[in-house]
């Protein structure tokens, strides 16, 4: 479904170049819940970036359902975060002035899914609060809305970037949880970028990067159980 291959990344800073990824290669099938793991400056955000079509490769291929991303132009990158990609972020991004609903509401409109915002506020324990602003939420909520956000546009894919990073032990565990059975639910294939290696143990599939290479990738055959991790 989705492949990297020999992907390199460099940006310029003033006269030098600074690499970003070097020779990265991966595979992500499609229904797989993938953590990609690595410190601060390991590259992890520049590969989340690439597979959400926020940036390009400077060299390699990307390719996607057979579709090289790597070679499209601004416009079909735009028409490629509308209707195959769906974004999950730290810290929620919901508009104030509109309901959990209407926040839904409007991402589901975009790809005219506009009747599954309420099927999926509900899928993520929400109904009861689906009228309330985001003010009045709490920071697992309002993390909740956005995963309901991203999922009423039918993604093919998945990115979440750091979507625990604010959030207490137990709620975190709690979103990933939702994360993983959209993954084995709808056979999207759901990408998640952290520094915590404990969530790695709830992946099917862990990416390892390190100073902007594939350190490792491991499988996991039986991903843990929430019980089973320690964070």
């Amino acid at each position: 479904m989705i492949r990297f291959k020999n992907i390199n990344k460099t940006y310029k800073v003033g006269d030098q170049e600074v690499k970003a990824l070097e020779n990265v290669s991966f595979d992500i099938e499609q229904g797989e819940f993938t953590v990609i793991l690595g410190p601060s400056g390991s590259g992890k955000s520049t590969a989340l970036n690439i597979l959400g079509g926020i940036d390009k490769p400077t060299s390699g291929q990307f390719l996607f359902d057979d579709l090289a991303i790597d070679t499209f132009t601004e416009a079909k990158l735009s028409d490629y975060r509308r209707d195959i990609v769906g974004f999950v972020f730290q810290f929620y991004n919901l508009i104030p002035s509109l309901t959990a609903l209407e926040n839904v509401g409007i991402a589901a409109q975009l790809t005219n899914h506009q009747d599954l915002a309420e099927t999926f506020i509900e899928s993520v324990g929400l109904a009861h609060r689906k009228n309330n602003f985001p003010a009045q939420l709490s920071g697992g909520e309002m993390q909740r809305v956005s995963i309901a956000r991203a999922l009423a546009k039918k993604p093919k894919l998945l990115l979440c970037d750091e979507p625990t990073g604010a959030l207490d032990s137990v709620t975190g565990l709690k979103i990933i949880d939702i994360l993983r059975k959209a993954s084995e639910n709808s056979q999207t294939a759901v990408v998640m970028v952290t520094h915590n290696a404990e969530f790695a143990k709830l992946a099917h599939k862990v990416i390892r990067l390190h100073d902007g290479e594939v350190a490792a990738i491991e499988m996991n055959p039986k991903p843990a159980s929430l019980s089973e991790v320690n964070i």
